[in-house]
């Protein structure tokens, strides 16, 4: 069954390369698991890297389980607009489309 939370190409690479696929979920939550922030934080930390790096799909993902996590759409746009200073205004704005997407769901 299809993950709403990771997008198709992510999917196809799930199920073509599953042994790769499994190891970058373990270390994901290794990661997660290896440090204090709890799984709300650390999911709006990597979306600020989503935004940095331009990725719309890992943006929708790390919204999508920040929310799940506990966090508002509040949270997720308070996240993006801390990063204005730090990683300009377009890119924020897209981030905030991105948002916007995954909060209307």
């Amino acid at each position: 069954m299809a993950d709403p939370d990771f997008p198709p190409h992510y999917q196809s690479i799930q199920d073509r390369f599953p042994e790769v696929a499994s190891a970058l979920e373990q270390l994901g939550k290794a990661l997660r698991a290896g440090g204090p922030l709890d799984d709300k934080t650390a999911h709006l930390v990597q979306l600020a890297g989503a935004a940095a790096v331009q990725s719309e799909g890992s943006a929708h993902s790390h919204a999508r389980r920040a929310l799940e996590a506990g966090a508002t759409p509040d949270e997720l746009y308070h996240t993006a607009l801390l990063l204005v200073t730090t990683i300009g205004f377009p890119r924020t704005a897209a981030l905030i489309s991105w948002l916007d997407d995954v909060v209307a769901e």
